[in-house]
């Protein structure tokens, strides 16, 4: 079998790894964090690789305070590919470089067994479906042979160098970025890593360093979180534009061809088709302007709709389908988001079969939608029945007799963030403005226990709050 690595042609962009420090990055014009927004980017920086950093992902030192070592652990799991011969395809896998990442276990569990062995059964799946999983392992340790011959040049595309700053998780590097180590030579890869992507450790705990070894999970390392006020755009819940980009790719490749009813439609689309339909979602749930600075704004949709006399049933269908993939892609099930998601998918395919009818006039310099939670139905606005009860901190401080007792500092923390949105509807918790002007009422349901949702306050945070009304509901 034959294991050569395969060299995209990008000369000028680098990452340097120095010996305990940063990676050193240069000539990378396409950074972006996990959701597909663009980051700062500068022909040099220097990218956080102990973890440390009070500024991720740039290195802002920490590496020298905390003594990193960049060294491999002599215990780490070995470099070498196995193979797992199947009927109709053999799968190549190298445990020493997985970043644990889930694309293939989570996505394709019939082929790909977490915590099990063996850990791939070539023969469970679709070809195709087995195909776009090794493709998208975002660290290199897949590959697949068909007829014994190696399809290298299948995995690896053709795609400008790229950094993405993973969830919690690696560097995920793409398009064939030269990587070297502090002198100048070529890291050492091992046998049937690609060269065009890869996953470079993040949190300083790799086993296998630079390269990730799914440690980040173990350590439960995290990047700064969002405050409790910071409301999550429907872009953002989803997973960004490479969660919507897999839902697309899986609808216009494994649904889309067989439909008798959709198929049609869309026999005739450039092959990026995709990757539009993704730019343009993203854009309407909340996130950059992706489909209006790469293919024109609201118009350019329309156009794609313009005489192909859609039918009702064929609308219908291609909801159906879309939703069917937003599940096989693995976008969030929870309520909040499908009410939102459906919605939209419901309202925009009623506007584009309007548009596509051969008596229609467009109306034109329309702007692209932007699309929002469903009547204040979004992440936390209510008590679920399944997960763990969110307790008042225990660090909440009750004022002393002769202290005087403010909004800010004793009475607004008393209200958890559930409570906050089980309450928008009507009113927000935290704004002492509306809290000064319900607050005989929200007395009255915080002390027998009507509001919040699942139980009266106790007595001595009761008292606490009548006291801030007596005493003039202070800021």
């Amino acid at each position: 079998m034959d294991h050569r690595e395969t060299t995209q042609s990008a000369p000028d962009a680098e990452i340097r790894v120095d010996r305990n420090g940063p990676y050193r990055v240069s000539h990378v014009k396409y950074f972006s964090n996990w959701l597909g927004e663009k980051l700062p980017v500068q022909e040099r920086m220097a990218l956080c690789r102990c973890g440390q950093s009070r500024n991720k992902p740039f290195c802002d030192g920490s590496h020298a305070a905390t003594n990193f070592s960049g060294e491999k652990d002599p215990n780490r799991v070995p470099d070498r590919s196995d193979t797992y011969e199947g009927q109709q395809i053999n799968i190549f896998d190298n445990r020493g470089i997985c970043a644990h990442s889930g694309y293939c276990t989570d996505r394709l569990a019939s082929v790909f067994h977490a915590g099990q062995e063996p850990f791939i059964t070539p023969s469970g799946g679709r070809l195709d479906e087995i195909i776009q999983s090794v493709r998208a392992c975002p660290s290199g340790a897949l590959s697949y042979a068909i007829d014994q011959m190696e399809a290298q040049d299948q995995v690896n595309r053709d795609r400008p160098p790229r950094i993405e700053v993973s969830k919690d998780g690696p560097y995920r590097i793409t398009g064939g970025v030269r990587l070297v180590d502090d002198r100048g030579q070529d890291v050492p890869r091992a046998e049937g890593s690609s060269r065009e992507h890869f996953s470079l450790c993040r949190c300083g705990h790799s086993q296998n360093k630079p390269f990730c070894s799914g440690m980040h999970w173990y350590v439960k390392f995290a990047d700064p979180v969002p405050t409790s006020e910071h409301e999550p755009t429907l872009f953002e819940w989803a997973g960004g534009f490479p969660a919507l980009l897999r839902m697309t790719r899986i609808f216009y490749t494994k649904y889309v061809p067989e439909d008798p009813l959709v198929g049609p439609l869309f026999a005739n689309m450039s092959p990026d088709h995709p990757e539009r339909v993704a730019a343009w979602l993203s854009e309407v749930f909340g996130g950059p302007k992706f489909y209006s600075e790469r293919y024109g704004g609201y118009s350019r949709m329309i156009s794609q709709h313009v005489g192909k006399n859609i039918r009702e049933e064929q609308r219908a269908r291609w909801v159906h389908l879309l939703c069917k993939s937003a599940d096989d892609a693995r976008l969030p099930e929870g309520p909040e988001f499908r009410a939102a998601f459906v919605a939209y998918l419901e309202w925009g395919s009623r506007i584009g079969m309007e548009n596509s009818q051969q008596n229609a006039s467009p109306p034109p310099n329309m702007p692209v939608p932007r699309w929002w939670w469903v009547c204040e139905a979004k992440p936390g606005s209510r008590v679920s029945a399944v997960s763990p009860k969110e307790e008042v901190p225990a660090s909440i401080t009750v004022p002393e007799l002769n202290e005087p007792v403010t909004f800010a500092q004793h009475i607004k923390p008393l209200f958890r963030s559930v409570d906050r949105e089980s309450m928008r509807f009507a009113f927000d918790l935290w704004s002492l403005n509306d809290v000064r002007h319900h607050a005989p009422e929200i007395l009255k349901r915080v002390e027998n226990g009507s509001m919040p949702c699942d139980g009266a306050w106790p007595r001595d945070r009761v008292n606490t709050f009548r006291r801030w009304i007596d005493s003039g509901m202070a800021e």
